[in-house]
């Protein structure tokens, strides 16, 4: 495949013959080795991929991919081939498309679609980002308790292509209210005769305006397949499925690991990603970082003094800078997780604190213990309880910290990991520097 590679990124126009040699390549290839093609070169050539390729396997080969990356080739086809793509997958994975493309081109891919598929695309693009309903199926069969077995098969029989699942069907009563599902493995033991409702189970169901990423990640933890999803009035309108929930926490999980270290996530595989967008993922962050840090250059320019009368105290800055930003980003990093799983509400926040704070005082006490050891055996007392001081306090704030702000940024409706690690390292280094002179001033006499 490294062969294939070389041969597609050639500057030069390939003849019909060295065409023909790359189509016959491709289609040797298994559809995985075709989507880590994809994923290590450009918008450009991949589009020459796709093109090459059988139109059935092309259309397979879009579907496997992320939505971000389907616009960027969508933006390099150009042209009405793409619209083949768009119809081809389901109406969740379309509105995700949507969202990632320009206004003039997602309103023509639309407007190309058939009546049908306009319909449900519709329905979906009416909810609003970030809940259920922007990216449920709403293709569910119509099943009611009364239905039997071979009625059942059948009805699945005529629409299983249109179908997001089979595995797991929503039975509804005559006003669509979802009174229970029925899951193919019941479906499989039961005879031809017998009747939903004796087979049927309790149904949990999903709000269309439920938050996205909570309800992904209680379904995946559930061990269901799929749920029903109801409106207001709790009508069965679509379903969300396990594959649909897994791509949700996936994404929210790359977000929020990018986010963690000061970045935007890519949301298309790094080799076929631009230079430019790689730079606009970071510079900001960077920028951001950077005027923070002018906080720690403030305090150790009014501390300049302090740090002349006795020289040796700027040998432990990195330190204690370190272990405040180290002690932060470790609380921060647990209740963030927390809040992804669920684990942690944001009515939990004196809980949280206390926790924190306790866990902060016995790290403290432990490394201040040591510090304090080292510190006076090298450089005498004074300086040994200075060190130890500011290590129990430190710890014991950095903790504090760390644990509280996933939550208020959670409570303020921003993204918990954006007040995590980067902006707790600068805050901690800054409050860690004033707590270590002030200690140091009060301790030293100077």
């Amino acid at each position: 495949m490294k062969a294939l590679e070389r041969r597609l990124s050639g500057r030069r126009e390939a003849s019909l013959e060295e065409l023909e040699e790359v189509q016959s390549e491709l289609a040797t290839l298994s559809l995985r080795e075709l989507t880590s093609l994809l994923g290590r070169t450009s918008a450009s050539r991949g589009a020459k991929i796709l093109r090459l390729l059988p139109p059935e396997r092309s259309a397979a080969l879009f579907d496997t991919l992320t939505a971000a990356h389907q616009a960027d080739l969508i933006r390099a086809l150009g042209d009405d081939k793409v619209v083949n793509y768009f119809g081809a997958i389901g109406a969740e994975d379309r509105v995700a498309l949507l969202d990632h493309l320009p206004v003039e081109i997602a309103e023509r891919l639309v407007r190309q679609l058939d009546e049908d598929d306009q319909r449900v695309t519709s329905v979906v693009l009416g909810y609003r980002k970030g809940t259920v309903g922007r990216r449920m199926s709403p293709k569910v069969p119509n099943v009611t308790p009364e239905m039997t077995v071979r009625e059942v098969v059948g009805l699945l029989h005529d629409h299983v292509d249109e179908l997001e699942t089979i595995y797991t069907i929503p039975v509804v009563d005559a006003d669509r209210s979802v009174c229970g599902v029925l899951r193919l493995r019941s479906l499989f033991r039961a005879a031809d005769d017998d009747r939903v409702a004796e087979m049927m189970e309790d149904a949990s169901v999903f709000h269309a305006g439920d938050d996205l990423e909570d309800s992904a990640r209680w379904l995946l933890s559930s061990g269901r397949l799929a749920v029903p999803v109801v409106d207001d009035d709790n009508r069965l309108i679509g379903i969300f499925t396990y594959d649909e929930a897994h791509d949700v926490a996936e994404g929210a999980n790359s977000e929020d690991s990018a986010r963690m270290g000061a970045s935007e996530a890519l949301r298309t595989p790094y080799l076929s990603t631009p230079v430019l967008r790689l730079v606009r993922s970071r510079i900001v962050w960077l920028l951001v970082l950077a005027l923070s840090a002018i906080l720690t250059v403030q305090v150790l320019d009014i501390f300049q003094a302090t740090l002349e009368q006795v020289v040796v105290l700027s040998l432990f800055i990195p330190l204690l800078t370190g272990t405040g930003g180290n002690t932060g980003n470790q609380a921060a990093t647990t209740v963030t997780r927390a809040l992804a799983l669920n684990d942690v509400r944001k009515s939990d926040i004196l809980s949280v604190l206390w926790r924190e704070l306790r866990v902060g005082m016995l790290l403290g006490t432990v490394l201040g213990s040591l510090g304090f050891l080292l510190a006076t055996a090298f450089f005498g007392l004074g300086i040994g309880t200075v060190i130890g001081a500011t290590l129990l306090i430190i710890c014991t704030i950095s903790a504090t910290v760390g644990g509280m702000m996933p939550i208020i940024a959670k409570a303020v409706g921003a993204d918990p990991a954006v007040f995590s690690n980067p902006f707790i390292s600068t805050f901690c280094d800054a409050t860690g520097l004033v707590v270590y002179f002030l200690i140091a001033k009060s301790v030293l006499g100077i």
